[in-house]
């Protein structure tokens, strides 16, 4: 194999100075790939049939593109690159849908999908998630490629199209095409780095579980002069069944729902993280949440519960009466330290025994996603971290588990492999918001990162045993 790793990350960031990064993903941007908008189908499949197949053949791939198992999801591309049964195999995964591009909101002079570059910024939707960055692992294994002449490892892309409605199909397609998917690693992009200007290492995901608690007493409001502070108020009960559940400081009184505690390699991993609040006024008190824990382990080794919505009557336009009903929508954020299964049981016991019996829980089986924590003993996380601090010359975090949602549980349970992920956005990007955006600098060490990575796997021993 000829080639060399400088020649490698030179390549890499050269295909960012040229224009040809950005040149790819105009393109790809510009396809309004919205999931979450059923008229927007045909867009999925364009952008695996037209767009993203097309250009990995150009660097000897086999594409093909499958309907999703599930109605509800859009269709999903594996593409393949095989250069030797005795060579180490790399899966890696981005999503090419969207959220909703909400154009309206956008600042003047701003369109979802079409990029605007000011300054370090590349505007537009998809560029932070996750266009921008599974076009970054594409542009790094073609670079590598470039310089080497092949990889020197066999390599596997799998891009589903409804992430962000949740991922429908995608368990059900993996357990399906175990062998097509067979792998030695999952190395992937996407989310957030902790603080922009340095690089993270993450090894899986938070879980996600979400009920509503509801009350419902009668029929109807009733006048309340009349009926005031004579019949029950279901607005008062159940603010009071939540408040039952955290104390006025944000602390969880379920045990059930809590870790038993930090594993020592988790606490150690997180002990010198700083996050960055992404922005200057967002105020993050020290004593909301678990009292003695750190911020990074309140975000990355415990459990979180919010309400996302508490309604009863009619806040638009409030009437004066007593009212019939009233409904909460709740989330946990769990580890992967604790069984959710056992979250709603003892909800159900922690209600009852304090005489809300009237409240219902009812889970919301579409808003459910699990957690997931690679070893962070596990060999390819120590030949990763390596790999990455080679190229930007620090050791970057090491995170344990991102706080928001990936599909890393259903890899590693459906391929039996470990399961890594590289983010190369930041806190401050706004995706899934007006004005989503990827940042120049972030993107051309993704790159190098990226490319250093590829390299190093396909170097004789580069598979760590």
């Amino acid at each position: 194999m000829s080639g060399t790793r400088a020649g490698a990350l030179a390549r890499a960031v050269g295909h960012l100075e040229s224009g040809a990064f950005l040149d790819d993903l105009r393109r790809r941007v510009a396809v309004p790939t919205e999931s979450q908008e059923h008229a927007r189908a045909p867009e999925l499949r364009r952008y695996l049939d037209d767009e993203i197949a097309p250009w990995l053949g150009r660097y000897g791939y086999r594409s093909e593109v499958f309907a999703n198992p599930d109605p509800a999801g859009g269709p999903l591309l594996v593409a393949e690159r095989h250069e030797g049964e005795e060579l180490p195999t790399l899966l890696t995964y981005g999503h090419g849908d969207v959220v909703r591009g909400i154009s309206e909101q956008w600042r003047a002079g701003l369109d979802p999908w079409t990029i605007t570059v000011e300054g370090d910024r590349w505007y537009g939707r998809g560029t932070a998630d996750n266009k921008g960055q599974h076009s970054i692992v594409m542009a790094a294994l073609a670079m590598v490629l470039d310089e080497r002449g092949r990889h020197g490892f066999n390599s596997k892309l799998l891009i589903e199209t409804g992430e962000e409605i949740g991922s429908p199909g995608l368990d059900a397609f993996c357990a399906a095409h175990k062998d097509r998917l067979k792998a030695d690693v999952l190395i992937a992009s996407d989310g957030p780095r902790m603080r922009p200007g340095h690089a993270d290492v993450k090894l899986g995901n938070r879980g996600g579980l979400a009920f509503d608690l509801a009350i419902e007493l009668r029929e109807g409001s009733r006048h309340s002069g009349h009926w005031g502070g004579v019949l029950e108020d279901p607005g008062v009960i159940l603010a009071h069944a939540l408040a039952s559940i955290v104390d006025k400081r944000g602390r969880i009184l379920i045990p059930e729902w809590l870790p038993q505690s930090i594993p020592p390699a988790v606490r150690e991993a997180l002990a010198g993280l700083e996050v960055d609040p992404a922005d200057p006024g967002l105020v993050m008190p020290d004593d909301w949440g678990e009292p003695g824990l750190k911020l990074a382990e309140k975000m990355y080794g415990w459990t979180s519960f919010i309400i996302l919505a508490f309604v009863t009557g009619r806040p638009e336009n409030p009437v004066n009466g007593v009212q019939p009903d009233a409904r909460a929508r709740c989330q946990i954020r769990f580890t992967a330290d604790v069984d959710p299964e056992t979250f709603l049981p003892a909800l159900r016991r922690h209600l009852d025994e304090r005489g809300f019996g009237q409240v219902r829980i009812e889970r919301i089986p579409t808003n459910f996603f699990p957690a997931w924590r690679t070893d962070p003993e596990d060999p390819w996380v120590a030949w990763t971290m390596a790999s990455v601090e080679r190229t930007i010359g620090e050791r970057p975090n090491l995170v344990p588990n991102s706080s928001g949602g990936l599909p890393s549980e259903l890899f590693a349970r459906n391929l039996g492999l470990p399961v890594i992920w590289i983010p190369h956005s930041y806190g401050g990007c706004c995706q899934h918001g007006p004005n989503e955006h990827l940042l120049q600098p972030l993107t051309r060490e993704a790159l190098a990162i990226m490319a250093g990575l590829f390299f190093d796997l396909g170097e004789p021993g580069g598979m760590p045993l």
